[in-house]
């Protein structure tokens, strides 16, 4: 094999994946070996770190879940503006969305100051006692 020939297969081996080759020819055998290189590498956060991160969060987060089994509505009625919305600033006592249960229309309000972060249920969809509903950012 002549080392022209050589050059050649390292020329296509270097934009593969191929981590090893070995040719036998006319009595001679190469053996092309090389470590896998990643040209793009770019070090990433470990997951534990982004995880410890988004537990974090949800700590500080208030979980605002339904004290009854019902119906979620985000307004008073169909024509009517929602309660709360994502980023919307809420205080102590304030209507977040009302629980229908057995033709009974139950407000839950909001037991903390802070910013709604995050709506769980959509409107209309049913909900268990105990089902997140929102979270809440609070205040100080």
């Amino acid at each position: 094999m002549e080392l022209d020939e050589i050059r050649q297969l390292l020329e296509l081996l270097r934009d593969t994946d191929v981590t090893e080759l070995q040719i036998e020819r006319n009595g001679t055998k190469v053996r092309i070996r090389r470590e896998k290189f990643m040209s793009h590498f770019e070090p990433q956060k470990p997951m534990v770190s982004i995880k410890k991160q988004e537990e974090e969060e949800e700590h500080r987060l208030i979980t605002v879940t339904s004290p009854i089994v019902g119906t979620f509505y985000r307004a008073a009625s169909p024509e009517a503006q929602p309660f709360v919305d994502t980023g919307a600033s809420v205080k102590k006592g304030h209507v977040l969305c009302i629980i229908e249960a057995m033709k009974l229309m139950n407000e839950i309000e909001s037991e903390v100051d802070g910013i709604v972060v995050k709506i769980l249920v959509e409107n209309g969809q049913p909900v268990e006692y105990g089902e997140p509903l929102f979270l809440i950012e609070p205040l100080s």
